[in-house]
């Protein structure tokens, strides 16, 4: 069981929260929404703010780079290795924590069917925003793989778009979704802290590298570009990219927010992901200079 998240690189303490006491067994995608809670409004302004700082201090870029962010194919190969060939969190004392650990490379062997679900109080012009920014990203992702990665009403990689009160309850669904997901990822979910943004939990079941199911949770309280951004980055990360670095750039696999969307930089490191030479399970050993190679070979073709 891989867990991978947005997480504000300023720590800021969790709210105090109260939890509904109705639990939903499911979230359709088609429920008539109804109105948040005073707590989901709370949490609404408050990522308005985070928005808004974060853009007046020239971050969440779109642009996905230029020639202020140049990179080299020695430092394209490092970042792989730091992204896929490490998992950002471990389970200890019954919940995930932020601890980089080297992990055996993973990615899906079939196809990956991409399906939105949504919480009963998320909007119907928001649903339909989030829609079309999956819908983009999805064949964004598929070419940029080589993979079979497409929308599907009878998905196998799901993504919950989610306010306060039905993420706080959300654990009888994820057990549908993911058999066997554990406590400690429930619990990492229910009880994600608000400098949390976004996460993704991919599951590993035959313990060989390949995920064959993936649950990621992006929160319905979002202002738009944030939320695209969890979109980006919880859906690549739930590819196989299940780290991030403070070295990578341009890239989102970083916790600093100057880029809100996968940039070149980041579609390369899903190409060689992706590539063939690389398999499920590989170690990090083998693995490397497979990936060096690849990198070489891709820089080389963009010049």
């Amino acid at each position: 069981m891989t867990l991978s998240g947005c997480v504000q690189s300023t720590t800021v303490s969790p709210i105090p929260q109260s939890r509904p006491t109705t639990v939903p067994t499911a979230v359709e995608a088609d429920t008539t929404p109804q109105g948040p809670s005073a707590q989901s409004n709370a949490m609404r302004d408050y990522y308005a703010k985070v928005q808004n700082n974060l853009l007046l201090n020239d971050l969440l870029r779109t642009d996905g780079g230029g020639s202020d962010t140049p990179f080299t194919t020695h430092q394209l190969a490092n970042n792989f290795d730091a992204i896929a060939l490490n998992d950002e969190y471990t389970s200890v004392g019954g919940t995930y924590v932020a601890r980089t650990t080297p992990s055996s490379l993973h990615k899906w062997a079939g196809p990956v069917r991409i399906g939105l679900e949504f919480g009963a109080s998320i909007p119907d012009a928001q649903r339909a925003t989030d829609r079309a920014t999956v819908a983009a990203l999805t064949g964004r992702l598929a070419r940029a793989t080589n993979h079979s990665i497409s929308m599907s009403a009878r998905p196998n990689f799901h993504v919950l778009v989610l306010n306060e009160d039905e993420r706080q309850v959300i654990g009888p669904r994820l057990e549908q979704l993911i058999p066997g997901i554990g406590q400690a990822a429930i619990n990492s979910i229910e009880n994600m802290p608000r400098s949390n943004y976004c996460l993704v939990v991919a599951s590993d079941p035959s313990d060989n590298g390949v995920y064959q199911t993936a649950v990621a949770i992006i929160r319905g309280e979002h202002p738009e570009l944030m939320r695209k951004s969890c979109f980006h980055e919880e859906i690549a990360q739930g590819l196989g990219l299940a780290n991030d670095t403070p070295r990578a750039r341009p890239s989102i696999f970083n916790d600093d927010e100057e880029f809100a969307l996968l940039t070149g930089h980041d579609e390369l490191l899903l190409r060689i992901l992706y590539d063939p030479r690389l398999y499920p399970g590989m170690q990090p050993e083998i693995a490397r200079p497979i990936s060096a190679q690849i990198a070489n070979e891709l820089m080389r073709d963009a010049t």
